[in-house]
């Protein structure tokens, strides 16, 4: 149902793990021995990183303390929906759990993000991510009910595809090191994704480690560096809404939908009724069967008030609504990563990143420009 298309906003947090790879760099090496050597007695004009200064007569080359980055970002998750609970116009709600299965949904995600960073030390870099995002969902769900043998069957589905608007917050931190030309980036924020239907933001916190190395080119401050790590995605699976019904249905579809349903729970009540009372006392009280009747009596039941509720609420489609809450996760947690980012000078650095091996796939692309502060 057209509903649950509000689930995907946890995704959306995602392009906040956009981390520029750029680093203070231990100097090495006899063929470097001059360029270490000026670092030592050069002055360093800059306020930021803390202890730039001292660093950098180490023999430490330092990044440009501040930059801007502009980003693009797609992804395509799977995920995973559970603890469903619906209600209509503010009334009861019913825990579907049991009766509402879904089958493979997953979320697409194109977004574009401004990152504005500093190096507030020689090894740690902190972020602020501003971003808009358009997502499409494709969430396929049934209503399956038993019947007198405990076989359950699938009495309507709600297949459906929806695209929406989202704002995103974040704010993160990348500790580093390099040494030699290689470096290990632990990327780590926290976002939160603003829908208008959600009743507050979705909240998600994203780990993302990677293990790389530079190469220099011939001109002076121009190279490419390449790495590789993984993307780890943790969420707040509560989630809770209110649309409108109308958003979800259109009514000639639904009602007939609704009356199949009708026919179907009437069918199965029938024959788990016979079973039962078919049954020798006996049998009546065995535990196995005394399990089997009260769970197909529940789900019986469950279905027949949703499809009741549902009934009711199509007569006035255009002025219903449904609050819902469920919770909801991706379908994996980590996926691998590979990128790479050209370095023009030490200004203007132009990156690509690639996501896979999961149920996730995402491509990122992006420009940044770093200056002194």
């Amino acid at each position: 149902m057209r509903g649950t298309k509000l689930i995907s906003a946890f995704l959306l947090f995602a392009f906040s793990s956009i981390s520029a790879q750029v680093y203070t760099e231990k100097i090495v090496g006899q063929k470097n021995k001059e360029l270490k050597d000026s670092l030592k007695v050069a002055d360093y004009p800059y306020a930021l990183p803390i202890w730039g200064k001292k660093v950098a007569q180490k023999g430490y080359k330092l990044p440009y303390s501040a930059g801007l980055s502009v980003n693009y970002f797609w992804q395509d998750s799977e995920i995973i929906i559970s603890d469903l609970e619906v209600g209509f116009n503010n009334g009861q709600k019913f825990n579907l759990d049991e009766i509402v299965r879904f089958d493979k949904s997953s979320v697409e995600a194109s977004s574009i993000s401004v990152r504005p960073d500093i190096w507030l030390l020689p090894f740690l870099n902190i972020y602020g991510v501003f971003g808009k995002a358009s997502t499409s969902t494709k969430i396929n769900a049934g209503i399956w009910i038993p019947d007198a043998t405990n076989n359950w069957s699938k009495i309507a589905d709600f297949n459906t595809s929806a695209s929406f608007d989202a704002t995103t917050f974040g704010l993160g931190m990348t500790p580093t090191i390099g040494i030699g030309g290689g470096w290990l980036a632990l990327d780590m924020n926290m976002a939160w994704t603003d829908i208008s239907s959600l009743d507050k933001p979705a909240f998600s916190f994203v780990f993302g480690p990677r293990l790389g190395k530079t190469f220099q080119l011939p001109k002076p401050d121009r190279n490419i560096a390449v790495w590789a790590g993984g993307f780890r995605v943790h969420i707040s699976g509560d989630t809770n809404g209110n649309i409108a019904l109308s958003d979800i249905f259109s009514l000639e579809d639904a009602q007939a939908k609704v009356d199949n349903g009708f026919a179907k729970v009437a069918e199965n009540q029938e024959k788990v009724d016979n079973w039962w009372n078919s049954l020798s006392p006996a049998q009546q009280n065995n535990p196995a069967n005394i399990a089997k009747h009260n769970t197909a009596d529940r789900a019986l039941t469950s279905a027949g008030n949703f499809l009741t509720t549902i009934d009711g609420a199509l007569s006035t489609v255009d002025s219903s609504s449904i609050q819902y809450s469920l919770q909801k996760k991706p379908k994996d947690l980590w996926n691998f990563i590979v990128g790479s980012q050209f370095q023009y000078n030490k200004h203007i650095m132009f990156r690509v990143e690639c996501g896979f091996l999961s149920s996730r796939t995402q491509v990122l692309g992006g420009v940044q420009y770093r200056f002194g502060l």
